[in-house]
């Protein structure tokens, strides 16, 4: 072995040691599908794993279910496995996240900021909540970031029904799962020859903003409401002020 083959088996080693947090081939690479279950589990069931990277994990995932699978993800998968298992996972992360808020209440965000613990993110998500109502924030939450991770506990703390809950938890889990990993498995086979691990981030950014449409619409819905009533409001106030004069 020539010197500069060695350096180079050296560095390759050394790089594929190296954990970061924020890169799903960390967790695809050494742990395949148990390593996308776990991140799927934490991040929507422990306040901790808010910063955990969901939605680039499965859209890598995804590709790891293509002909690229080792360039891209660092492992090959299996698609069906991922489109039952991730679900199923997800699912059960955000049912513990709902259970914590129950049992604990309130007492469980009423702590300072530190690092990893900023009140806003609570904040968020409660708002997000008494927008748009129980069942639909629920379903809405698993596509925003940060969002998703707390307005489980969130759920809890206003007391909605494990039940209820756990209907529009599976739907959600479902939609934004298995939508994404499709996507990877999608672009993975049509693009596969193309450097597709350098387009990631970009897709997932798009799969961000297009998850972003029905909140938008439902602010707009809310605004126009407002206005509404504001406009009646404004057109009542002069007629009961005519009439006590």
């Amino acid at each position: 072995m020539s010197l500069r083959e060695y350096i180079h088996d050296t560095l390759a080693q050394k790089q594929s040691l190296s954990f970061n947090p924020l890169d799903p081939k960390s967790y695809i690479e050494p742990f395949g599908l148990f390593g996308v279950y776990a991140v799927l589990f934490a991040e929507t069931g422990l306040l901790i794993g808010f910063f955990l990277p969901g939605d680039t994990l499965l859209f890598v995932a995804g590709v790891g279910t293509t002909s690229v699978a080792v360039k891209v993800a660092g492992a090959q998968l299996s698609l069906p496995l991922l489109l039952i298992g991730c679900p199923l996972f997800a699912t059960a992360g955000a049912q513990v996240g709902h259970f914590l808020g129950a049992k604990f209440g309130r007492a469980m965000f009423e702590k300072p900021n530190s690092v990893i613990f900023q009140k806003k993110y609570v904040d968020k998500a409660e708002g997000v909540f008494n927008k748009y109502g129980p069942g639909k924030s629920v379903v809405l939450a698993r596509f925003i970031p940060l969002v998703r991770t707390f307005l489980n506990p969130v759920a809890g703390v206003l007391e909605m029904s494990a039940r209820r809950f756990f209907v529009y938890n599976l739907i959600g889990a479902v939609l934004w799962t298995d939508s994404i990993i499709l996507l990877g498995h999608f672009l993975g086979e049509r693009f596969g020859n193309f450097p597709i691990d350098k387009f990631v981030l970009p897709v997932i950014g798009g799969v961000v903003l297009l998850s972003l449409i029905p909140v938008t619409i439902e602010l707009v819905k809310n605004k126009r409401e407002q206005r509404r009533a504001a406009a009646t409001a404004s057109t009542h106030e002069p007629r009961h002020a005519d009439r006590s004069a």
